[in-house]
């Protein structure tokens, strides 16, 4: 990306509260056994590329930690909620997790594996993070709420985020909440690879100088 050599791109907080806040409007399946899971890895084997992310149950007391409770994976009109803490790390997830075939876009992909590693052990193939390959278009900003907002002027809302992922039913909230991650991830790395951002043209342009946190 010539043209974006020498832009910085990064949004403010103020900008970014002005937006409305995106909605999914495709499907979402919760996968919580056996049957619905291999089902939902037939049709995902399938696919050339998804979306990508892990929720965790937070912990509010000093020393407590949860395993990953959610991981949801999606294409641009449907996602997967896999239940992780009802299922466990199922080989054929594994399998899939490790298919270079199939092409993963997530974001800070470090953290979500270092999570992962600590109930299965696996080799993450076919994985591309949003906060390396978004750099090329300048675009200076790490979390996924501020880059969706810079390409698409709308904004992620984060409210579900320390709910309980491991609660006996997820509410529509929440579900909504963890498929706009995976599937955000998609639609942004489909929408740079499509061309359909120029760099030159956003209007969220800073001087170098400016603070791009």
């Amino acid at each position: 990306m010539t043209e974006a050599k020498n832009l910085n791109i990064s949004i403010s907080k103020e900008q970014l509260s002005e937006m409305p806040t995106v909605a999914f409007a495709g499907h979402i399946s919760i996968i919580d056994n056996e049957e619905a899971a291999k089902s939902a890895l037939f049709f995902l084997n399938n696919q050339k590329i998804v979306g990508f992310d892990t929720e965790t149950r937070p912990s509010f007391r000093k020393g407590k930690r949860y395993q990953v409770s959610l991981i949801q994976i999606s294409t641009l009109n449907h996602c997967f909620l896999f239940r992780i803490n009802k299922l466990g790390f199922f080989d054929e997830l594994k399998q899939f997790i490790e298919n270079p075939n199939i092409t993963k876009i997530g974001l800070s992909l470090k953290d979500d594996f270092n999570v992962l590693h600590k109930i299965a052990n696996f080799t993450p193939q076919g994985f591309i993070d949003l906060q390396s390959f978004v750099k090329q278009f300048s675009i200076a900003d790490c979390s996924l709420q501020k880059i969706y907002a810079i390409i698409f002027n709308e904004r992620i809302s984060k409210s579900q985020r320390l709910s309980n992922w491991e609660a006996e039913e997820l509410t529509p909230s929440q579900q909504a909440y963890a498929s706009i991650d995976a599937w955000a991830c998609l639609r942004i790395y489909t929408h740079l690879c499509a061309g359909k951002f120029s760099p030159k043209k956003s209007p969220y342009i800073v001087s170098p100088q400016n603070d791009l946190l």
